[in-house]
This record gives structure tokens, sequence and C-alpha cells, in this order.
């Protein structure tokens, strides 16, 4: 009887520190909400890893880490990290002890980048490898200085050296009740008023172009970097419309141009595919009058890519030719080239690639107001 209470009392105490740890690691957690129409939540704090899921403007979520702009955040069934300055406050009340520990490192100093398709570098010097490219009014936050170049993270996580002589004006971001610099106030702001369609291409029982090497779907990445796209047109002061939302959806071509009929311009995203060795994006257009000048604006900023840039072309495609709006075929990589496969499946390309893409818009615009 006695060995038996003993044996009782040990598992008693075995337990107990467990149970007592427990409340501490749910204080440490604070509750905020996704202050973007779509959140990218990513395998590690890296736009380079593994994208685990999507969170919708408004989804409560809990932070329990932050370091060098990025919240670990669950929420929705998806655990993983997200850029901190797209999360606001849900609540002053609650949890208050770690959500002040996680905003007292909200307050820093970045840099607006004064010029446009500036490339991203993995090291310092114009011999190292671009990977990636920031345009004018993009924030970077300086980290380093090395000779006449910066080493920066960009707003959405990326880690790169910049030439210093594009690092610009300093701007103080507070983010007030929320972690990072907000979305409202990093909005560039000049495509206010503007409705943009975005068409993800192929999609539901068409995957597109299939890769070689990965045999990477080209619906896949062509919605995801959508989506990215969408977040940078908002960011800028666009309403946006879809023309497909989910990876099942086939709209027919028709509807697709329907479903743009009110906006102010269209561009189609899609990656390629070719017999040769081909590599490199390409912009397509119909019409001289109402899209060459679109497809110019945009292929400038693709210039600032790690892919080289192919230019601008004639495309015959339904979804320009029967289209109204200055509308664009935006062709991201070669799905049959090895290299082109394996860049254009990483996060950090595509991001780049939907901000050269925003930018582009935001240029023609621009022009189109002088």
């Amino acid at each position: 009887m006695i060995r038996k209470i003993s044996l009782l009392l040990l598992a008693a105490m075995l337990l107990l520190p467990a149970w007592q740890d427990r409340p501490a690691a749910e204080a440490a957690a604070a509750s905020y909400k996704v202050g973007t129409k779509s959140l990218a939540v990513y395998k590690d704090a890296d736009s380079r890893s593994t994208v685990k899921g999507y969170l919708k403007q408004g989804t409560v979520v809990q932070v329990s880490d932050e370091k060098y702009g990025w919240a670990q955040v669950s929420g929705n069934g998806i655990k993983g990290w997200a850029a901190a300055h797209y999360l606001v406050e849900a609540s002053s009340s609650g949890n208050k002890g770690g959500a002040e520990n996680l905003k007292q490192t909200s307050t820093e100093v970045w840099n607006e980048v004064s010029g446009s398709g500036v490339r991203l570098r993995s090291g310092p010097g114009a011999g190292y490898a671009v990977i990636g490219s920031v345009s004018t009014g993009d924030l970077v936050k300086r980290l380093k200085k090395q000779g006449n170049w910066s080493r920066v993270t960009t707003e959405s996580g990326q880690t790169g050296w910049m030439s210093s002589q594009y690092v610009g004006s300093s701007v103080s971001k507070s983010s007030g009740k929320g972690l990072g610099p907000t979305a409202a106030s990093s909005s560039r702001g000049s495509l206010q008023g503007k409705l943009i369609a975005v068409d993800p291409g192929h999609g539901g029982s068409d995957p597109g172009m299939i890769g070689k090497t990965h045999s990477t779907e080209e619906k896949d990445l062509t919605l995801s970097t959508s989506l990215l796209l969408v977040e940078e047109l908002r960011e800028r002061g666009a309403s946006v419309v879809m023309t497909r939302n989910e990876d099942d959806e086939k709209p027919a071509l028709s509807e697709r141009v329907k479903t743009a009929v009110a906006a102010d311009a269209f561009i189609s995203v899609h990656y390629n595919s070719a017999t040769n060795k081909a590599s490199g994006s390409l912009v397509f257009y119909y019409s001289k009058s109402k899209d060459a000048p679109l497809a110019r604006a945009v292929e400038t900023e693709l210039q600032g890519l790690s892919l080289r840039s192919n230019g601008i072309a004639f495309g015959d495609y339904h979804v320009l030719r029967e289209n109204r709006l200055p509308s664009v075929l935006v062709e991201l990589g070669f799905l049959s080239n090895k290299k082109d496969e394996e860049e254009v499946r990483n996060s950090s390309y595509q991001r780049s690639a939907a901000r050269a893409i925003a930018e582009g818009l935001q240029n023609y615009f621009s022009r189109q107001s002088d």
C-alpha cells in the first residue's frame, strides 16, 4: 500500500512541472489580426522558404515569437512565419506581457529606395548573383554597410546587398498597435482609385505547362504569384478583381475577360515553356496603341529580376484580343529550363516579379496622368 502511494506521489510530481509551465507558455502568446487581404505564412522566417498557406484579412492569430521583422503565427490551422508589419493588435486586453515585448522591437528606422528596378545581390558587389529587386518607394532596413554597398532587408523579409546610392531618406516607422510598419503607413498610394484585374493563368483540370525538372505545374505558380501581386497592388491603393481565387477554378477565357470589364487594366500571369533552352521573362501585348505602352512599363521593371527579360512581343491571345482594357500577358520564366524552373519556384522570385509588375502599373498610370 505504501509503495502504491509513493508511486502515485512520484507520478504527480513528474506531471506537476509540465502543468505549471503551460500557463507561462500561453501567456507569451498575443492575439493579432491580419491587416492585409491575403497574408502568406512561410515555414521559416525567410520569404525563400516554403509557403504553408494564406490567411485572410481579419483572421485572428496567436503570435509567439518575433525576429527580423517576422512574426511566428498560428491560426486557422496554419502555423509558421509571416511579415510582422501586416499584423495589428486584436485587443488591448488579455496577455499584455507578450504583446508588449513584441511591440518594443516594432519602432525602427527604414529607408526609402530611390531607384527603379534596383537589384538585390547575394554579396557586396556587381559580380554577385542577383536574388531580387526593389524599386522607388519600397522600404528597406539597412543592416550593414561595406564600401559602396549596403546589406538590407525588405518589408517582405528578403535580405540582400544593394548599391548604397539607392538607399534613400530615412523613415521612422512605428507600428502603434501592430508589430512593424503598418500596411496603411507603407502604402505607396499612387494607384489609389484604380481597379486592376489579375488573371492567374490556367487552373482546375488545366495545369498549364509542366516543369521538366521538378514537374512544377504552371497553374500553381500563376496563382501564388497573382496573390502576391494582389498584395502589392493593394499596398499601393488599388482595388483588385481576380479571375480565379482557388486552385480548382478554371474559368473560360471569355469569362476571364468579362470579370474584368469594369477594371482599368488587365494583367494575365503565366509561366512559359519551349523546346529549346529559352530562358527569362516576356511581356505580350495585342494592340500597339492600347496595350504596348503598358507592356513597356511592366517590362522595364521586369529587367531587375534575376532572370533576363526578353522584352515585349505581339501576342494573339483571347484575353488580350477580346479585351477593351489596356492588357498584357506576362510570362515570368521557362519551366522547360532547369535554371528557370528552380528560380521561379522560390517565393522570393515570385514576390520580386509581383512587385515589378505593380511598379510597372504604377509608372504606366503616372505617365497617363501627365
